[in-house]
């Protein structure tokens, strides 16, 4: 039977009246079922439901953004007269490249896929304002493949030029993006950029040329302060700057990224990177780099640190860059709670690669000195509260983009509809008078799987929150603190001390070889559970008398050695920062790496 080809969630390209494939679950909006639930489809298997294929193809990706990256270091030097390293190149637009190929990379596999599988009537392809499409800069480039109309334009050009599929042409309507927010690489960015009081002009006047530069550390903010004055400088509390904007040159883009290649998906990537790349990267290069020269910070900064601007800050990043090529050296501290335990994460894995030191949170890796076991750098204290005693219990929850983005081993696109699953099946398997104590703190972006409306048909009276409580007066209220996924949530309240059960799918959530024997003792004392069933059982078992079970030898002595290694809490933890920058300023040296 021949079928239809439905690519996204965006209603116009659909048809009603034949047989119809739908490319994936992120096409079938849960408050849409009313729709699709009638019509005569399918769904195309995903591709990295084998989670086996998910890791190959991650390492793949790996090695071919290296090559990428050789490639476009020599075609961005010649297009913008420059001679800059690969390191520079990394430290700029590293983030971007390795989003865009590994998105892209899924987008035509699924197509490719869909092509193999089933005979297509075709597909509709929405034609027009192109130029909408093309990013400004990496934060822009976020807001935009969380939506529909971005991945539907990569579709299309995947189906249009490297498929024989059928294309239905239809002019886009005026596309007046929907304000979608972004993932916390940019949300906190754009926090840090309106969260400080100081003017920066102000700050600038104080400013010497070989200052400590420190932005977005995630280290307490007085803490930050007394750093400054330790290291004999003024206290300067910078934020991110924009970029500026401007406008896209389409006849600056007809070129390909030039290189072997190895597969018709190469052939694609390099033909689509120069439509796709950032402006700031191509057309406003020249002004990225005077506005970052513009910008008072230190001209020759003896040390570089930050934890999140690495990610989505261009001014920084182009800044940055520069000023690693001059000698200064760059550290950069951990994102994030999954760096270290999970199997694979492309931005851990560029954290480190353009850093000369990683701080960690506590773990180590014998293959990256880089890596420098440190401690968990926004100093996360007990909250004062004897939580035994409190009434409620709080699962936070998550979720993530319908369509996949960087790869780390988490459930990707269709497998969030697992998750929620197990979600559901953990509160089914709790007794009623736990139910009715239970707040389910949800995530704050919902990315179109509409989880309201999702918890509000399974469990009419449950007490959801939409993540717009503050999170410690919720701990605080709360005998057990219950994580259902592998981020930052579980270190910090085990940081806190706060009685903690952690349960999630092992094969959605690979753990990496050295972090599974700290789960495993984890498991052995109730802490950790594979299986929603096992941690509301748990819960059950425990909830009467929490402090017999957190307060007993043997959940006293894992703790101390999980925490040592993941969550570390330094008693002197201004002391031993200025000690790893010195150590680091230290033995710096101007090598550039080529």
């Amino acid at each position: 039977m021949k079928r239809f080809l439905i690519t996204t969630a965006l209603e116009e390209t659909w048809r009603d009246d034949e047989p119809v494939l739908f490319l994936g679950e992120w096409c079938r909006r849960y408050s849409r079922k009313e729709r699709w639930s009638k019509m005569n489809a399918e769904v195309l298997p995903y591709h990295w439901d084998d989670r086996a294929k998910l890791y190959a193809d991650y390492q793949y990706l790996q090695e071919f953004h290296e090559r990428l990256l050789q490639d476009l270091t020599g075609q961005l030097n010649q297009m913008h007269g420059v001679d800059h390293s690969v390191r520079y190149w990394r430290i700029l637009i590293g983030p971007w490249l390795g989003h865009f190929v590994q998105i892209l990379f899924d987008r035509w596999s699924c197509i490719q896929d869909a092509a193999s599988m089933h005979e297509l009537s075709g597909a509709c392809v929405l034609a027009g304002q192109e130029e909408d499409f093309v990013p400004n800069g990496m934060t822009d480039f976020i807001q935009l493949f969380l939506g529909d109309e971005w991945n539907h334009s990569i579709y299309s050009s995947v189906l249009l030029h490297f498929t024989g599929v059928p294309c239905r042409m239809k002019a886009r309507g005026s596309t007046e993006r929907i304000p979608q927010a972004a993932l916390s690489v940019a949300s906190t960015q754009r926090r840090a950029q309106t969260s400080m009081a100081w003017c920066v002009r102000a700050v600038g006047a104080f400013v010497r040329d070989q200052d400590a530069f420190f932005l977005a550390t995630y280290m307490p903010f007085l803490d930050e302060l007394r750093l400054h004055r330790r290291l004999g400088q003024m206290p300067q509390p910078w934020r991110s700057v924009p970029p500026v904007r401007g406008p896209v040159d389409l006849g600056q883009r007809c070129w390909v990224v030039t290189g072997e290649n190895r597969s018709q998906f190469e052939a694609c990537a390099r033909a689509l990177i120069p439509q796709q790349i950032p402006t700031v990267y191509l057309e406003g290069y020249g002004r990225l780099v005077e506005q970052a020269g513009g910008v008072p910070w230190p001209k020759q900064p003896k040390v570089i640190w930050t934890s999140n601007s690495h990610i989505a800050d261009d001014v920084f990043k182009v800044w940055a860059a520069e000023k690693v090529e001059h000698g200064s050296p760059l550290v950069i501290g951990q994102h994030g709670g999954h760096d270290g335990v999970g199997r694979w994460s492309f931005v851990e894995k560029h954290g480190i690669a353009i850093s000369d030191c990683y701080l960690s949170w506590g773990w180590d890796e014998p293959r990256q000195p880089r890596v420098k076991p440190f401690g968990q750098l926004k100093a996360k204290r007990p909250l004062g509260v004897r939580h035994a005693i409190q009434p409620g219990a709080l699962l936070v929850a998550a979720v993530h983009p319908r369509y996949s983005y960087f790869m780390y081993s988490t459930p990707v696109a269709s497998q969030w509809l697992a998750y929620f699953s197990d979600q559901f099946m953990f509160v089914e398997h709790l007794p009623q008078s736990i139910r009715s104590a239970l707040t389910v703190r949800l995530y704050p972006q919902d990315f179109g799987w509409d989880q309201v409306r999702r918890w509000r048909d399974r469990f009419p009276g449950l007490h959801l929150d939409e993540g717009q409580s503050d999170i410690n007066s919720l701990i605080r209220q709360s005998r057990l603190y219950i994580s259902t996924y592998n981020a930052t949530t579980f270190l910090e309240s085990l940081t806190m001390n706060v009685p903690t059960v952690i349960y999630w799918n092992p094969k959605h959530w690979e753990l990496r070889d050295s972090a599974i024997p700290y789960f495993e003792d984890l498991g052995r004392v109730g802490i950790f559970h594979e299986t929603p069933v096992s941690a509301a059982r748990h819960v059950s078992a425990v909830w009467d008398d929490v402090d017999a079970w957190w307060s007993s030898p043997s959940v006293r002595e894992v703790l101390e050695r999980f925490r040592a290694r993941y969550c570390h809490l330094p008693d002197d933890l201004s002391d031993r920062v200025e000690r790893t920058l010195r150590e680091v300023i230290a033995v710096s040296s101007p090598v550039t790496a080529r």
